[in-house]
Formats: C-alpha cells, structure tokens, sequence
C-alpha cells in the first residue's frame, strides 16, 4: 500500500474549503467536525482546518501529522470522490490513537464509509 500523502489528495484552496463549508453536510465527534461534499474527482481531498484558539504552531502541525497519518491509515477504506474538511478542536490528549478513532467514527456517521 501506497502510504503518501499525494498533493492530488490535498484540498488546498480558501475558495474550495470555503465550499465545503458552505454546501457541505457536517458531523461531530468529541473535539472534530468533518465537513463532506462530493467533488468531481476520482479521489478524496482532505483539508485540516483548527479554530484561532488551538494553541501555537507547534501544536498545529503535531495535530495536523497525526490527522494525515491516521487518514492515511484509513483512506482505503472510504468511499472515493469526496472533498473533506477536518475541523480540529483543541483537547488535552492530542494522540494517533484518538486521531484514529475520531476519524473512523466521522466517516462511519457521514455514510462515506465503505464496508466492502
């Protein structure tokens, strides 16, 4: 299995995470919220977004390796052509484990998730 992290997966433009934001459904979990809308790609593109309150930069970007790994873990098993935005809150116990389990339990509740 491939375990990168591609720029092809990355959602990098204010005006396309706005449009999630703005069109997409949203689901909650213990500290995350992931905003989902279909795209027209053959892939998903992800997008870390954390509130002005999450701390300083360090924390940032401990947070947002953690969510990239722990996609990376998982992307095999959501369903393709998805743009999704991960909003971060700040919490005590910023883990991969935690990580992990956030983002399992938001795929299994947006329905993107793909038992076959």
């Amino acid at each position: 299995m491939n375990n990168r992290f591609p720029c092809a997966e990355r959602l990098k433009k204010n005006r396309a995470i706005k449009a999630v934001f703005k069109t997409g459904a949203c689901v909650t979990y213990s500290g995350a919220k992931l905003f989902y809308v279909q795209n027209e790609e053959k892939h998903n593109r992800l997008a870390f977004v954390f509130p002005r309150s999450f701390g300083n930069a360090v924390k940032r970007n401990r947070a947002k390796r953690l969510g990239r790994e722990a996609y990376r873990h998982l992307r095999t098993r959501i369903e393709r052509g998805w743009d999704l935005v991960l909003l971060v809150y700040p919490n005590k116990t910023d883990n991969f484990a935690e990580r992990l389990l956030q983002l399992s339990v938001l795929f299994k509740r947006s329905k993107i998730w793909n038992n076959g």
